[in-house]
């Protein structure tokens, strides 16, 4: 017995099985961004005042660099698939809608990169 309403039968429409992945995959990203975020905000607290050389010497240390380079992943991770959210629910032109996806990751993937290449030049002094 299908749980399909008899149009929906007609259409073939029904889940993409796709959605529970995308819904998992946000809920771990901000999961792992609560304690990533509370230690950042702490760290930059306890560096208030400090020069450049001392900020520059926290980030070349392997943990900070490690956690750093997670916060920067896990932030991009979960701003790309909350702007996919956003693009899906409210762009209706298909033409539109992948280009602004195509957008949204190139985005996402530029910055991130960076972000993540800026703190390992840090951390092996380049």
């Amino acid at each position: 017995m299908s749980m399909r309403s008899p149009l929906g039968r007609v259409r073939g429409l029904g889940s993409a099985r796709e959605g529970v992945g995308h819904w998992w995959a946000a809920r771990m990203t901000a999961l792992a961004l609560i304690p990533l975020a509370l230690w950042f905000v702490a760290s930059v607290v306890t560096l208030t005042g400090a020069d450049y050389a001392t900020v520059r010497a926290w980030i070349a240390s392997p943990v900070v660099a490690g956690l750093l380079v997670l916060l920067v992943l896990m932030t991009f991770t979960h701003a790309a698939l909350g702007l996919q959210e956003i693009v899906e629910d409210y762009i209706h032109h298909e033409g539109a809608k992948l280009a602004a996806l195509l957008a949204v990751k190139a985005f996402a993937l530029l910055l991130g990169l960076t972000g993540v290449l800026a703190v390992l030049t840090i951390l092996f002094g380049g």
